[in-house]
């Protein structure tokens, strides 16, 4: 049992986000591990259950924990190598750093192109489009979320196709195209609003990656517009030049 020093002049709630945070540097606990609960974690180091969440809080602040809706508080995990390449592929990605790639349909509906996007996606102003909603996963950890649309006359099915595979790659080899690549990626740092923010279990306030790109098939026609917003605390890019 952990004994807090109530008279050093050290607020209990930090005592204990420092307690856990060398458990976790130590090794104690493992990165993607569930921490005990708040009623354990209170009795052990002998103070209230308010204390110990103002402590997870800070934790998950500093991009240390990260609470899961439902299920409890997790180590988190190190930041993914996510390579921007002509050829980028989330599951291959996540995959090769030896995690489980999952994507999960949020939304799927059809709408009409603006300009912009009838611009990027070689299409008329107002042709119709299907627009999908996703979050990816890396284990249990969400990545990202992602915002796709495509042209509804080439691709009607697009959304229930995701549904079922949870890959863009997948959608697009069902209609006979087996690669494509990357034609333009840009950039950009936001703060999550609070959709992106609950969907990727991040706490308000914390930072995201937007990645806005175009993709394209062999013979360069676009396929299509993506806008993904990135845990900034989970990824580091790596730009790759071929």
């Amino acid at each position: 049992m952990t004994t807090l020093e109530p008279d050093s002049g050290v607020a209990l709630w930090r005592k204990v986000a420092d307690s856990i945070e060398r458990k976790i540097a130590d090794g104690g606990y493992a990165a993607g591990e569930k921490l005990p609960g708040e009623v354990e974690i209170a009795q052990a180091h002998r103070v209230n259950r308010h204390t110990v969440r103002r402590a997870l809080a800070a934790l998950a602040e500093r991009g240390l924990v990260r609470a899961e809706r439902g299920s409890g508080t997790y180590v988190e995990t190190s930041r993914i190598a996510y390579p921007l390449r002509s050829r980028t592929r989330f599951s291959e990605i996540v995959g090769a750093g030896g995690r489980e790639p999952r994507g999960r349909l949020l939304a799927a509906s059809r709408e009409e192109a603006t300009h912009e996007l009838a611009r990027q996606l070689d299409l008329a102003p107002g042709a119709p489009l299907i627009r999908i909603e996703g979050v990816r996963l890396a284990d249990r950890a969400p990545i990202c979320v992602g915002t796709t649309w495509c042209s509804a006359d080439r691709f009607p099915d697009a959304g229930e196709l995701y549904r079922r595979f949870g890959s863009m790659t997948k959608v697009l080899a069902q209609y006979g195209i087996g690669d494509y690549r990357r034609a333009s990626t840009r950039i950009t740092a936001a703060i999550a609003d609070a959709g992106d923010a609950a969907r990727l279990d991040l706490g308000i306030g914390r930072p995201v990656l937007i990645v806005e790109a175009l993709d394209v098939d062999g013979e360069g026609r676009p396929l299509l517009a993506i806008r993904t917003r990135f845990a900034a605390e989970r990824v580091e890019f790596v730009v790759e030049t071929e």
